[in-house]
């Protein structure tokens, strides 16, 4: 498997294979007289495994890993927790072997690309959370909240330190569809409110935090606050499907009823629909670069004049809760 990655990679001239360790302890070695720029990590290994050797980094030598993981229901919730220790991405090891993973070369390349542009930052998962109540909410509010690249660990981030009782929430996070269950799973029991992958027709309720699948579906609101979800399999927009773009556009008719929050992730999903929803009378809230593990989509937002501040993740939950209890017209 090795050798493949290998020759996989460098094939590309702008990426060059430092080295490959068979285990984490001559991987540890490596990256402290390497120093490369990512690492890519085998969730399956001899001795430590990679989960705890990625804990390790994150909270000693933050840097850009991929995990490379089975597409198995165990490896799934594996990737899961890769991605909220800070993984900055997963890619899975297909079940046809090698000549399955060849098919895959450019995807592969482009990730490991991505990750080397990404930021990193020390990340403290044992620091306790203050959770309060959400009363004062307008309980006619819905929350749109998209994000890509850095987005599980942020959506950890933001969801576990926010009350109970929030405004119904509607998330739309890029990743294979064979992950969104088992995320919206771990997310209801890690956070304090009730998080769900989202099904077609599903009414809006309060406390309530809604994954859009990953199976090639849009995620919309359709009738306001008091309407329901739609999932639609129609075109790709910008690029994905579910998109961000079609779901904040979908929020856009609320006005100010209406907070739209794009964080961490590549490309310049969402700013579209951020923008429409700014332009509408909603308040439009964007992950400030610094705690981005890739600007991408935030900075295409502000770019397009779609964000009405930014704010840093560690900030996020506190602006937003301050953000549900003002009235509406005080943007």
């Amino acid at each position: 498997m090795r050798a493949i990655l290998k020759k996989i990679l460098q094939a590309d001239p702008r990426i060059d294979v430092v080295g490959a360790a068979p285990d984490a302890e001559i991987a540890r070695r490596m990256l402290k007289d390497l120093h490369p720029d990512v690492l890519l990590l085998d969730v399956e290994m001899p001795g430590t495994d990679g989960i705890t050797f990625l804990e390790k980094i994150m909270r000693l030598r933050p840097m850009p890993v991929v995990m490379c993981s089975s597409l198995t229901a165990k490896g799934t919730e594996t990737t899961i927790e890769a991605m909220r220790l800070g993984a900055v991405e997963c890619i899975g090891k297909p079940a046809g072997g090698p000549e399955a993973l060849m098919r895959e070369a450019k995807t592969l390349r482009e990730t490991v690309k991505a990750a080397a542009r990404s930021t990193m930052r020390s990340i403290n998962h044992d620091m306790p959370r203050t959770v309060v109540s959400s009363g004062g909410c307008d309980p006619e509010l819905v929350i749109a909240i998209g994000a890509s690249t850095g987005g599980v660990e942020a959506l950890f981030s933001l969801l576990s330190a926010l009350p109970p009782d929030i405004p119904p929430t509607l998330v739309v996070q890029h990743m294979p569809g064979m992950f969104t269950s088992g995320f919206a799973a771990r997310l209801d029991r890690t956070c304090p409110m009730r998080v769900a992958e989202a099904r077609n027709g599903e009414k809006l309720a309060p406390g309530t935090v809604y994954i859009a699948p990953g199976t090639d579906t849009h995620m919309e609101l359709s009738g306001g606050r008091h309407g329901h979800i739609r999932l639609r399999n129609t075109a790709l927009v910008s690029g994905h499907r579910p998109s961000v773009d079609v779901l904040f556009k979908s929020c856009a008719p609320l006005g100010r009823k209406a907070i739209g929050i794009i964080m961490t992730g590549m490309g310049k999903d969402g700013a579209h629909g951020l923008h429409a929803m700014r332009k509408a009378g909603a308040l439009t809230l964007g992950q400030d670069e610094n705690s981005c593990v890739i600007y991408g989509m935030p900075r295409a937002a502000k770019l397009l004049g779609a964000v009405t501040r930014e704010v840093s993740l560690d900030t996020l939950p506190k602006a937003l809760l301050r953000a549900c209890r003002e009235p509406m017209g005080v943007h």
